[in-house]
């Protein structure tokens, strides 16, 4: 017995040396560790890179930009099915542990010694805990000291932050594949949905992915997926998370995923979109547009968006279609699967309802094509093959461009397609102005090319933006970036500089043939008007920007000076120095889009300086607002004690006045004579007031529209990238006019006919249209209502002095002259 109690003794001390032997080693193991574990207090103020999120003016989204897609989601807006889908998967005793599950660990040790030597990776048996520790502070390195690293971290992460918190962190920094990381933006990027709809399928998918995402695609690994999905499924059976019922209905849905864009996601808004990326890159640089999480409201009107796409696209084609057709994309080997191949060739992906097609077979009356096949989520081609049929209709319009036959209207389908032609063809449209089953239209994509935008004039905000026929082809916005010549659409500016100093819609300048010597060899200039040799003599200021008549034009300027009407471009932002060369005042400079609608923009808005903008306000992460457009002081606007019978809020608008609001009124009136029976009369169909002025440019390179109803402002250009003539007779009023006219119908179609504000002072006298002269009581067959300032009403009559001599040239007055017979504002004649 004694010797019993003596070795128990032994095994008693033993046991306790070995067992502070081991509580050292374990300290010591611990210290070790410990002294070069990154600091964890850092998660308290951890900002992930989140995605910048672009929206249109009614919040629909329009593009989101990021290097990592993330959402970031607090805690308490994850629905509580999504957090159980992940408990489920990945550590079912979050809540019970401290850090680290012993339990697991011992399964993951056994499985260890189980597969040692077989070169097959180690389970994890990490918690959520565990992997924030990796993911935010340590590497993936597979080792010991790592796990030993990562568990000493858990434990102190326990002990300083909720439970809430780290599964919060954990849920929005996880990599769930497609890019998408965080629980939110992998919702979007798989399913298009926000986390609040997820089903129980779809919940169960998504929590199955964090161990492999590339291993459980959806389409590539489609078995697997689904097998893992169900799995997670089972366990929020088994711990009573979910109803038999709703496992049962989870297990048998499909696998079905919609790949978000990363583009724009208005159509039609690709343009707008990237000026919008571009803007905040130069205001806020690389690092915070794609890790910012900036949410942007942008002006962009969606449904004006469109009507202005689609009007500009359908004349881009209409003029090229009447150019003839210029033959095939490519050529294509047929012989086999034809739809393989074609899947190869790059289709332009923004100018639905067009589709890359091949031409299989051909004969008089018809061509069989077979349409692109699309592309799963993982790449692969569908195996569907759609065919449709063009018919002698679908070719009608498709006159040879070139060659023996140029100009001649196809009578056979063969004529103009031949079996491996590559084309585009959307629907056949009917007489009856409905889709005709089965039949297809051949397409071509235009070679010219021009911009569009929109404005409201009084903000400045930027409604729609064309930049060309499609983003996919050419990412150059020409609405901002492309700088032409105005031609006569900068005459406005001409007049309104006249008209601010002095002259009235009723001046009477001479339209006749008028030289200019150029000085230092230069030779003599010899402006002529459109219609060459054609002059209409005394004429008043109102009906030479009516017929745009350039020697007026050019008169006005000489009288009133270059330098003078550069200031005025200046002020109007059509140009930032303008040369003192009198072909400037017909627009010979180079401006934008952009440029021109913002300066119409102010002649609408009663001469108040406004500057165009994309974005209305830009908030950061937390909401907080960074950046707004609309600088006006809202005074009353703040009442924080709610509404007491207090002074309604006043709006203090203290932008420059950059025109005086008599003159805007009268220049608007002038261009409405424009619209009424000058140039632009395509745009009266409109049938609401709209003031405007075409442009064309010299050898008929651009055409041009500019115009405005009283609260929306339409720019237009047509030409090629590279200028060349686009043929005789193309004007802007044949070819930008029409377009602007097809758009205002669109976008006016529900706004009531509103006449131009006349502001106070102005007076409405009946004159005669003609002389500008007062009309007498009994003139009724060509008087109008003209706009005069007070003072520069007209007199009944002038003296006409050095109309012309006998050849047709001008005849400028004598130094000696009474300059008095020629002081604006009292119909004498310049």
């Amino acid at each position: 017995m004694r010797l019993l109690v003596r070795f128990l003794g032994f095994l008693f001390a033993a046991g306790t040396v070995v067992f502070l032997v081991g509580v050292a080693a374990a300290a010591g193991l611990i210290w070790h560790f410990s002294r070069d574990l990154p600091d964890y207090s850092q998660l308290q103020d951890y900002e992930p890179p989140v995605m910048t999120r672009v929206h249109a003016a009614d919040g629909s989204l329009l593009g989101e930009y990021s290097k990592e897609r993330r959402l970031y989601l607090p805690i308490q807006a994850v629905p509580k099915l999504v957090i159980n889908a992940f408990l489920a998967a990945e550590d079912k005793n979050f809540y019970e542990h401290g850090g680290i599950d012993y339990s697991g660990m011992a399964r993951a040790a056994l499985l260890y010694a189980q597969n040692y030597g077989s070169n097959r990776r180690p389970q994890g048996a990490s918690t959520i805990t565990q992997q924030v520790a990796k993911n935010f502070l340590l590497t993936n390195e597979v080792s010991f000291t790592r796990k030993i690293k990562e568990a000493l971290l858990a434990m102190r992460i326990e002990r300083t932050y909720s439970k809430d918190k780290i599964l919060e962190l954990y849920l929005n920094e996880i990599y769930l594949g497609l890019g998408a990381y965080g629980i939110a933006a992998a919702s979007l990027v798989y399913f298009d949905k926000s986390v609040n709809e997820l089903t129980v399928a779809e919940a169960s998918y998504l929590a199955a992915l964090p161990k492999a995402p590339a291993a459980l695609h959806p389409v590539r690994n489609h078995d697997r997926a689904i097998e893992r999905r169900n799995y997670v499924v089972d366990r929020l059976l088994e711990n009573g998370w979910i109803k038999q019922a709703d496992a049962d209905k989870a297990r048998k849905d499909p696998l079905i995923v919609t790949n978000r864009a990363n583009g724009a996601h208005i159509f039609a808004g690709e343009y707008f979109a990237e000026e919008v990326r571009r803007d905040i890159f130069e205001r806020y640089g690389e690092k915070k547009l794609y890790e910012g999480g900036l949410s942007v409201r942008t002006t962009l009107d969606p449904k004006i968006q469109m009507e202005a796409r689609k009007t500009m696209a359908a004349g881009l084609v209409n003029y090229d279609e009447q150019q003839g057709w210029r033959g095939a994309i490519s050529k294509l080997d047929i012989t086999g699967d034809w739809g393989v191949k074609l899947a190869d060739i790059k289709s332009l992906s923004d100018i639905s309802p067009w589709r890359l097609a091949v031409v299989l077979d051909t004969s008089d009356q018809s061509a069989r094509i077979g349409f692109q096949p699309g592309r799963e989520l993982g790449g692969a081609i569908n195996k569907d093959r759609q065919t449709g049929i063009i018919t002698l209709d679908g070719v009608r319009w498709a006159k040879a461009a070139s060659g023996p036959a140029r100009g001649k209207t196809p009578s056979a389908v063969s004529q103009v397609l031949s079996p491996g032609d590559v084309i585009y063809a959307d629907t056949l449209i009917g007489k009856d102005g409905n889709p005709v089953e089965g039949q297809y239209r051949l397409r071509q994509l235009p070679e010219v090319s021009g911009a569009m935008v929109v404005m409201d004039p009084w903000t400045g905000r930027v409604l729609a933006m064309v930049g060309g026929f499609s983003f996919d082809q050419s990412q150059f916005n020409r609405a901002t970036q492309a700088y032409r010549q105005p031609g006569s659409s900068f005459k406005p500016i001409v007049y309104s500089s006249a008209l601010d100093n002095g002259y009235t819609p009723s001046t009477v300048v001479v339209d006749a043939p008028i030289e200019i010597d150029q000085g230092q060899g230069a030779g003599v200039w010899r402006p002529e008007n459109y219609s060459a040799g054609k002059y209409q003599g005394p004429t008043t200021l109102r009906n030479a920007l009516r017929l745009s008549l350039n020697t007026v034009t050019v008169r006005l300027a000489q009288d009133i000076g270059m330098p003078l009407i550069g200031e005025y471009a200046k002020r109007f932002g059509v140009y930032d120095e303008l040369p003192n060369y009198l072909s400037y005042a017909l627009g010979a400079g180079e401006t934008t889009v952009m440029r021109m609608v913002t300066a119409y923009s102010m002649f609408a808005n009663g001469g108040r300086r406004v500057k165009a903008t994309l974005i209305d306000r830009i908030q950061d992460r937390y909401g907080h607002t960074i950046f707004k457009h609309d600088q006006r002081e809202c005074r009353g606007c703040d009442a924080p004690s709610g509404w007491k019978n207090q002074p309604e809020p006043q709006l203090v608008d203290r932008r420059e006045q950059v025109l005086d609001p008599m003159t805007a009124y009268q220049i608007t009136s002038m261009m409405e004579g424009v619209v009424q029976a000058g140039t632009a009369t395509a745009v009266k169909e409109v049938g609401k007031p709209i003031a405007g002025k075409t442009g064309t440019t010299n050898d008929e390179k651009d055409a041009w529209f500019v115009g405005f109803s009283p609260d929306i402002v339409v720019g237009i250009y047509m030409g090629y990238d590279k200028p060349r003539n686009l043929g005789r007779g193309a004007t802007g009023g044949h070819l930008a006019a029409p377009i602007a006219r097809d758009f205002l119908k669109l976008a006016l179609a529900d706004k009531p006919a509103i006449p131009f504000k006349v502001p106070a002072g102005i007076k409405l006298i009946r004159v005669d249209s003609k002389t500008g002269m007062r009309a007498g009581p009994g003139d009724t067959g060509r008087t109008i209502l003209e706009a005069f300032k007070p003072g520069t009403a007209p007199p009944d009559n002038y003296s006409v002095i050095g109309v012309a001599d006998a050849d047709g040239r001008s005849l400028q007055p004598s130094p000696d002259a009474d300059r008095s017979l020629f002081r604006p504002g009292t119909g004498g004649l310049y």
